[in-house]
């Protein structure tokens, strides 16, 4: 790890955010604040102590309400701006409250006499989803592209399955050392564990096929119990998002169609 990239984590555990979110601090005195998180008046507290008032910019991976929140009232206490961007439809997850002083675009380099961000827009998880490069460390700061321990899930309609992995690709192009991810610890070995997200992908895509092929007509609720019969019920409602998914990405391959709501082979 490098001095210049600290973290903290939000007091937001669950279901979908593990241990919390992380935040991060990127610099020493020039600082970018990174996933501000949810805006909870001891996260925000906390963020203040840390950086020790030389937080000058806050960027967000993307606009889901455990990322995004403490964006606005941290930019108005400092006077400083936020960047990102929004969403191309809607989303159930997604955070009003945040509008971008800089659009951020796939390609844009910031830099400071400490560091230089790359941008890397990554869609999947969400339209909108960003990682970030710092190339000077060979860092990525993967949002909720590349988690640590848990499957990023992936919620139609703005999430999408085909943009996830052909994302997933896109980093394969950059010199990366290590992964900080939105949530979980720092991940060494990226290139492996790319190859991994993929195959794992795949290998569930594979398995809704041989499911809809053998039970002809079923609904979403039904294949959700066949396919992610190796999955605790408790983590059903997630993983009905990623079943919609991969469904959505296997109509538009042409191998599967989808008449009143049920799914057969095309």
């Amino acid at each position: 790890m490098n001095k210049l990239l600290k973290k903290i984590t939000a007091p937001n555990g669950g279901v979908f955010t593990g241990e919390g979110t992380n935040t991060y601090f990127l610099g020493e005195n020039d600082i970018t604040l990174i996933d501000p998180g949810p805006n909870i008046p001891e996260h925000i507290e906390n963020i203040y102590s840390e950086a020790d008032g030389k937080i000058k910019r806050i960027f967000v991976t993307h606009t889901h309400t455990d990322h995004s929140p403490a964006a606005l009232p941290i930019s108005k206490e400092l006077k400083i701006p936020m960047y990102g961007r929004l969403v191309d439809g809607k989303s159930e997850w997604e955070d009003e409250t945040f509008k971008p002083d800089v659009v951020l675009n796939h390609g844009d380099h910031i830099s400071t006499d400490e560091y230089s961000i790359e941008v890397i827009h990554t869609p999947g998880h969400a339209s909108n989803h960003l990682c970030f490069y710092i190339k000077d460390f060979k860092c990525l700061l993967t949002g909720d592209h590349i988690m640590d321990g848990s499957t990023v899930v992936i919620g139609p309609p703005d999430g999408s399955m085909q943009a996830y992995l052909d994302s997933l690709e896109l980093l394969k192009n950059y010199d990366i050392d290590y992964f900080a991810p939105g949530h979980g610890n720092y991940m060494q070995e990226p290139s492996k564990t790319i190859d991994s997200i993929v195959r794992h992908r795949l290998t569930r895509e594979s398995k809704v096929l041989r499911c809809v092929g053998k039970n002809n007509k079923s609904n979403l609720d039904e294949l959700l119990l066949l396919v992610y019969d190796d999955v605790p019920e408790v983590l059903h409602p997630i993983a009905k998002y990623s079943l919609e998914a991969h469904l959505i990405k296997l109509i538009e391959d042409g191998k599967v169609i989808c008449l009143e709501n049920n799914y057969s082979l095309s």
